[in-house]
């Protein structure tokens, strides 16, 4: 089967982590979107359709681990396709009709089986008439959920742990004993390499716990389920890690995390307190950073972009915050902050809940990161992890900044 997933027109609303990455390459539970997708599909052949800034990026960073066929960008052929958003979170499988058809809601088009040679992946991007026949195929209900948002991926994560845990083949293999305790060791799943330190809990009670590879549990830390913790990662002495958080690979983590979603490489090693949020790759929390995730009022958090407040629809809701972001020691973030890409944030009392981009936030007020000192400073976090900075990261600095002179304003 030939799979064409695409970004489409509304990337903009998952800024700031959108912004340098396909809203495919999103991590929801234990893995990607894409994984997911992948998963749900198994197409013998793949395309990517996404932003063009973004596709040599894609071609050497996704296409290059792939064993089948694939492209990024190119147009529809003859042969019939299933087109599949890249905002679609499959939570179980479902059977689709053979015949061409479209399963649309009020998001926009989730999946369709078409024939519709000609096609282009700016198709997608800007609506046109050429896309909007998709709405005229026989309508099928939409089996999977399509997110609008951060936000819908931090509340659905839980869920999207618990179905990622169904796909862990056999049942886990035995635990070490030792000076530590397990709830529900059967809904426990340990990498190779993990090393246990003396007093740390592991409860799956609520949900399974799942520690990748080489993962490091510090003395009398919490773990409950459901949650993950990525290769490599370490969870310091005293930690807590409560249900729903998925942390990424080679990052450090302390203090008190809550149903959050944080992508590899970066760094919540001191106390503080980290809850419903979304933190991207690269992020360094100083000591007693924290984020708030209830308002006084108990009511609906909004978060606002820009000039434009926009409702989440949810109670609960920390913080979002690009990739390379740096927080100081003792940083407060309140309810539904955004913090835009590269950014530096050191004040001494709240930082406004908009920061855009490339913002260097002092007590003194916002001024432009300046962006050879902001390179410097990647380049610098890249080495620390032997990666090399390539023309393909510049190519997405480039495009990160013309898009948040538009999505940022």
């Amino acid at each position: 089967m030939h799979v064409v997933i695409f970004e489409g027109s509304r990337w903009p609303s998952f800024a700031p982590l959108a912004l340098n990455r396909p809203v495919f390459m999103l991590s929801s539970g234990m893995s990607t979107l894409f994984e997911k997708q992948l998963r749900h599909f198994q197409p013998s052949r793949l395309t990517l359709w996404v932003r063009p800034e973004l596709a040599d990026s894609v071609r050497v960073r996704v296409l290059s681990k792939l064993q089948i066929p694939c492209a990024v960008n190119e147009p529809l052929d003859d042969e019939p396709v299933t087109l599949v958003s890249g905002r679609t979170l499959h939570l179980r499988r479902f059977t689709y009709p053979k015949e061409p058809y479209a399963a649309i809601g009020e998001e926009g088009v989730h999946n369709a089986l078409v024939k519709m040679p000609g096609l282009t992946y700016l198709d997608g991007l800007n609506r046109t008439d050429s896309w909007m026949e998709i709405h005229n195929l026989p309508n099928v209900e939409p089996k999977a959920r399509i997110a609008q948002s951060l936000s819908d991926l931090i509340s659905w994560n839980d869920e999207s742990l618990i179905e990622d845990s169904t796909q862990l083949h056999g049942k886990p293999k035995p635990k070490p004993q030792g000076p530590y305790h397990y709830i529900n060791d059967d809904d426990i799943w340990l990498g190779d390499g993990v090393k246990l330190m003396p007093g740390c809990v592991l409860d799956a009670s609520q949900g399974p716990v799942v520690l990748g590879d080489s993962v490091k549990v510090g003395a009398n830390a919490y773990v409950a389920g459901p949650c993950y913790v990525g290769p490599f990662s370490t969870i310091h002495p005293l930690t807590i890690l409560r249900g729903g958080t998925s942390i990424g690979r080679l990052c450090k983590v302390g203090g008190e995390i809550d149903n959050s979603i944080m992508l590899g490489h970066s760094n919540k090693g001191h106390f503080g307190f980290l809850g419903h949020s979304y933190i991207g790759k690269w992020v360094n929390f100083g000591a007693g950073a924290s984020t708030s995730n209830l308002k006084n009022t108990y009511g609906e958090v909004s978060i606002r972009v820009g000039s434009k407040v926009i409702p989440t629809g949810r109670q609960f809701f920390g913080s979002v915050i690009g990739d390379h972001v740096k927080l100081a020691i003792g940083t407060r973030l309140m309810t539904g902050t955004y913090v835009g890409f590269s950014s530096m944030i050191a004040t001494s009392g709240f930082p406004p809940t908009f920061i855009p981009s490339f913002s260097f936030l002092t007590d003194a007020g916002r001024q432009p990161y300046q962006l050879d000192k902001a390179v410097k400073v990647m380049k610098a976090a890249y080495s620390r992890r032997d990666l090399e900075w390539t023309t393909a990261d510049e190519r997405i600095l480039e495009h990160v900044q013309k898009a948040v002179a538009q999505i940022e304003q």
